[in-house]
């Protein structure tokens, strides 16, 4: 693998399209199932190997991100064996369901692998976190066990428009909250052509278990899901993980830049985005 000195990875956003949790291990960690894919919009990673570790933090959502051992950028270049100065342009929002910190750690170790040539344990990923083998591999995927089983799937692109609040969901409480831990996986994925169909199939065959918990904990995120229901051209409206950014699923990208605009004109004060998932 050719090396270079300087590395850039991307930190898509991932979004859950649909989320079953269908048990808990005796460790407590919970068994999911999941169908994710990634946007078009993300953190972006730049990195150099350097003898002394470190991050700086640039971009419209970097105020409040750590820039200490306990982010995760540093913790999976030490997870990694290695030392890294990193630079992190922050444009997603943080605990909000769409693995911003699982992506920027996973974008690292790509980084990583370019300047060393060394590549990754990927059987291993998930000792980072649940959400870092899917962000690892950055693609439609069905997502099961506890995060460490990825299976890439065939999916049509689609265009949505991604919302949140900017009020902070933990992931812990969502899941002590969650009032079943057994409960059906999704189906076998039939073939899907068109964004229509994958629509259709999310609408029919599947569901986030977590969205119940999290609109306990912070009830804005029922009215963003309104919000989106109520835009024109929406097809679906769901929350992404554990919340609380939620999403609307549309047939085309047209109708989705349309519904951001007026969403954004109705609560400027949120984070609002449309984009293609892929």
């Amino acid at each position: 693998m050719m090396t270079v000195d300087r590395a850039e990875a991307f930190a898509p956003a991932k979004v859950n399209l649909a989320l079953h949790v269908t048990g808990q291990r005796e460790d407590g960690y919970h068994l999911l199932d999941s169908l994710v894919m990634f946007a078009n919009l993300g953190d972006r990673i730049s990195a150099c190997l350097a003898d002394v570790p470190g991050l700086s933090v640039t971009g419209p959502l970097a105020e409040a991100v750590p820039t200490g051992p306990e982010n995760l950028v540093l913790k999976a270049a030490a997870w990694a064996g290695q030392s890294a100065a990193f630079e992190l342009e922050k444009n997603l929002p943080a605990a909000a369901g769409i693995g911003g910190g699982s992506s920027d750690a996973a974008a690292a170790l790509r980084a990583l692998e370019a300047l060393t040539g060394q590549a990754v344990d990927t059987t291993r990923l998930a000792e980072l976190g649940a959400d870092v083998p899917v962000c690892y591999f950055a693609r439609a995927c069905r997502m099961t066990g506890v995060g460490e089983q990825i299976k890439r799937v065939a999916l049509p692109p689609v265009a949505a428009v991604l919302a949140n609040p900017r009020v902070e969901v933990s992931t812990p409480r969502v899941f002590d909250r969650l009032a079943s831990k057994e409960n059906a996986p999704m189906p076998e994925l039939p073939p899907l052509v068109t964004a229509s169909e994958l629509i259709t199939f999310l609408q029919e065959e599947t569901r986030n278990d977590l969205e119940p918990p999290a609109r306990a904990l912070a009830s804005v995120i029922g009215e963003v899901l309104d919000r989106l229901w109520a835009l024109k051209g929406a097809r679906l409206a769901r929350m992404s993980g554990s919340g609380a950014t939620c999403f609307a699923l549309f047939d085309a990208i047209v109708a989705a830049e349309e519904a951001a605009a007026e969403l954004s004109a109705q609560r400027p004060d949120w984070w609002v985005s449309a984009v293609w998932l892929s």
